[in-house]
């Protein structure tokens, strides 16, 4: 398929932010805040929704082509408590694409202070679900990728972006 699904060819955003998210009931343990566990999904959400509507992958790249976005690696930054029933929102920038894989940063936000809750940074490829193994994107999705990335190259790094996991010690 040579046609793109949905999204657009840009310019991006710089970040892209993308909205309407509030922390579910469901989504609270036992300390009376978001789970650990469900900032991964509500990240995901968040990536999904990025795919789809600005770069036409994700779920409907997987319905027509066969082929969709893993995640290999993630590295969440968990900075303050986020309750129930509050609003969130994301600012995402690719910080860099080739013609399988692509490199993000995002932040999640709260709706009502603006405020950084949470930052993941991660790193996704394009997956055949008909032989498990990577694949090159499709023209016109690679040139998209490649557009986001030239549209975020401007913008300041995120102190949490690219920081290694470990115990500091002075």
């Amino acid at each position: 398929m040579t046609e793109p699904l949905s999204g657009h060819d840009g310019p991006y955003d710089a970040p892209v932010e993308i909205r309407g998210f509030r922390v579910l009931p469901e989504w609270i343990d036992y300390n009376g805040h978001m789970n650990v566990g469900y900032y991964g999904v509500a990240f995901d959400l968040a990536l999904e929704k990025l795919m789809v509507e600005h770069l036409g992958l994700g779920e409907v790249q997987v319905a027509a082509l066969g082929q969709g976005p893993y995640v290999l690696q993630s590295h969440m930054t968990f900075l303050r408590e986020v309750q129930e029933n509050e609003p969130f929102f994301y600012r995402i920038r690719l910080l860099d694409a080739d013609h399988k894989r692509g490199h993000y940063f995002a932040q999640m936000l709260s709706e009502n202070d603006g405020e950084v809750c949470a930052t993941q940074e991660a790193l996704f490829m394009n997956v055949s679900h008909k032989t498990g193994r990577s694949v090159a994107y499709p023209d016109w999705a690679a040139e998209r990728l490649a557009q986001m990335v030239r549209d975020h190259a401007g913008l300041d790094a995120a102190p949490q972006a690219g920081q290694a996991i470990g115990i500091r010690r002075a």
